[in-house]
């Protein structure tokens, strides 16, 4: 079959039959939308301590500089720490804030050295619970102080001690805390930093002896998130026998159903000098106090309070308390922990301590001519007396 002719003219196609509608148009090379398209957000990268991995670490001096505390963390063989945002007992007069450049320094270091989680402890002068309104107004005040402090820093969790009471009815001052904390956290944003509550011994009139009191505190502030922090000394004093296995399945069980393990975000581990139900603090070193190293070694290898439970803990901080009082003391508390929990911790390095010899001179100076000081005092205030 013979080939069909091409055939030519000179006619000129019609334009418009030629003109395409641009949406029509679909280059497979480009896409117009693909000129400029913003990359989704990243997923926040969660903290390094946020694995469930068990966390060990004492409170350490910001002395100098708040690095200082980190290296000492590190250098002490910890992967956690506490620190103070200021002076612990004194009203503060200065500049509440951090500087910005120090404050980025800390978290920056901190994120290198991998160290978390961080907590920091509240004043020791603040009342929360105090009636007088002189005293109430500088404890919210100091309150909001930390917290301010405490989210410059990037910490992850505050503790505070609830407070005395003084004359007040228990259930007055419950609720005087649980409004305190509410004007102490309002204009703030608290961001990743959880406000703690920290169980006492029972001395006096403190208020947080009994499991039932933190929790009630812990239910009114839920709405902030705020939960515990317990204290293994303070629980011991305050009647609760942690230091025999079945008073330690007592005390979980009581946590349950008071407070809630699921609440309770932060462990104190402090041996205790005074004896069960003594209502006194004093912490003493692990393994030489009432409750012994039996019972910190099953405290830290317990089931239930570990990350792999229903409680959602993210990791299973556990921070010393102990009394430093000779150089070294420091370094030998976290190691025992590390051996009590079965565990392997970070290497800490040889013969490093807060207290250092000569410190030690100076701070035993200093005690010395504080205790003549209020010798001296109390002698001059009994001769008046006996003047008058």
């Amino acid at each position: 079959m013979p080939e069909p002719k091409t055939i030519l003219t000179n006619t000129a196609p019609d334009v418009n039959e030629l003109r395409l509608d641009p949406l029509d148009v679909r280059d497979e090379r480009f896409d117009p939308e693909d000129e400029y398209r913003p990359e989704p957000p990243a997923e926040p990268v969660p903290p390094a301590w946020v694995d469930g991995s068990l966390r060990i670490g004492i409170h350490t001096s910001i002395s100098g500089s708040y690095l200082n505390a980190l290296e000492s963390a590190r250098r002490l063989g910890c992967n956690a720490l506490q620190i103070f945002s200021a002076s612990p007992r004194m009203w503060s007069s200065g500049p509440s804030r951090i500087p910005d450049s120090d404050a980025a320094a800390f978290r920056a270091r901190r994120e290198e050295l991998g160290l978390g989680p961080l907590v920091i402890h509240a004043n020791y002068l603040i009342n929360l619970a105090g009636m007088q309104p002189m005293l109430r107004t500088r404890s919210i005040q100091a309150f909001h102080d930390d917290l301010v402090r405490g989210i410059a820093l990037g910490a992850d969790f505050l503790v505070v001690h609830p407070g005395a009471r003084g004359e007040a009815k228990i259930e007055v001052a419950v609720a005087t805390i649980i409004e305190s904390v509410k004007q102490a956290v309002r204009r703030i944003q608290l961001g990743k930093l959880r406000i703690l509550i920290e169980n006492t011994a029972g001395m006096g009139t403190a208020v947080g002896s009994r499991l039932e009191e933190v929790a009630t505190i812990v239910r009114g502030l839920s709405s902030l998130g705020v939960g515990a922090c317990l204290d293994t000394a303070h629980l011991f004093a305050a009647g609760y026998d942690i230091s025999t296995e079945g008073g330690l399945e007592a005390t979980i069980s009581q946590i349950e159903q008071t407070i809630g393990l699921e609440n309770v975000y932060v462990w104190h581990l402090n041996d205790s000098k005074i004896a069960l139900g003594g209502k006194v603090d004093r912490h003493e070193h692990i393994g030489h106090g009432q409750i012994k190293a039996a019972a910190f070694a099953r405290i830290l290898q317990h089931p239930k309070l570990g990350a792999s439970i229903t409680t959602g803990m993210p990791g299973r901080p556990f921070l010393l308390e102990t009394p430093i009082e000779e150089p070294g003391d420091d370094r030998r508390n976290v190691a025992k922990l590390w051996e009590l929990s079965g565990e392997e911790g970070p290497a800490a390095e040889k013969g490093f301590s807060m207290l250092t010899a000569a410190l030690k001179k100076k701070l035993t100076a200093h005690r010395k001519k504080t205790a003549k000081a209020v010798k001296d005092a109390a002698k001059k205030a009994l001769q008046k007396k006996k003047k008058g």
